[in-house]
């Protein structure tokens, strides 16, 4: 039999999407933000994926976007902390659409709690940022380089030392 390693099977895929939308639409129901929706592309020269992002009204909380691609999610909280869902597309790692949407849950959940924390480090080399998501049954983190000028910005905004994002208010 050959398998393509790059498809990804469709009914997973919209099983994703569809978990997404109920749990943005929850979210949006639950919490103080500002949804907005558009259409961008994820890379260069890529076709307009839609992307949903939800603003807390609370400057000290997090934001979360969902891009929804062909492939899946990606997702992206706060200012670096990037996810795939799947993380890899194709058939062959044959990741449950429960499963996936399972950890989109728990993520979203530590993010909207309170537990995504990020900073800048500055080194020899360069500067990096560090992301770090806690919360029931997470604990993730991870880390990349930043240019010059994004680790300027970063370190304006408030990165230099750790942030801790808060968590979101509750509509009355």
């Amino acid at each position: 039999m050959d398998v393509n390693r790059h498809a990804t099977e469709p009914d997973r895929v919209t099983t994703l999407h569809e978990a997404a939308d109920t749990l943005l639409d929850e979210l949006t129901e639950r919490y103080q933000v500002e949804r907005r929706e558009s259409k961008e592309p994820p890379g260069l020269d890529e076709a307009l994926a839609r992307t949903v992002r939800l603003i807390p009204r609370t400057p000290a909380a997090a934001p979360l976007g969902i891009r929804f691609t062909d492939s899946g999610l990606h997702l992206h909280f706060g200012r670096w902390w990037r996810e795939s869902l799947p993380l890899c597309g194709c058939d062959a790692c044959d990741d449950e659409p429960g499963q996936l949407a399972e950890q989109l849950r728990s993520h979203t959940s530590a993010l909207v709690e309170g537990g995504l924390w990020e900073r800048v480090r500055r080194g020899l080399t360069g500067s990096w940022f560090e992301a770090r998501l806690i919360g029931a049954g997470v604990r993730a983190d991870q880390e990349g380089p930043l240019s010059q000028a994004g680790a300027r910005e970063a370190r304006r905004g408030g990165f230099a030392a750790p942030v801790q994002w808060g968590p979101w208010q509750v509509r009355a």
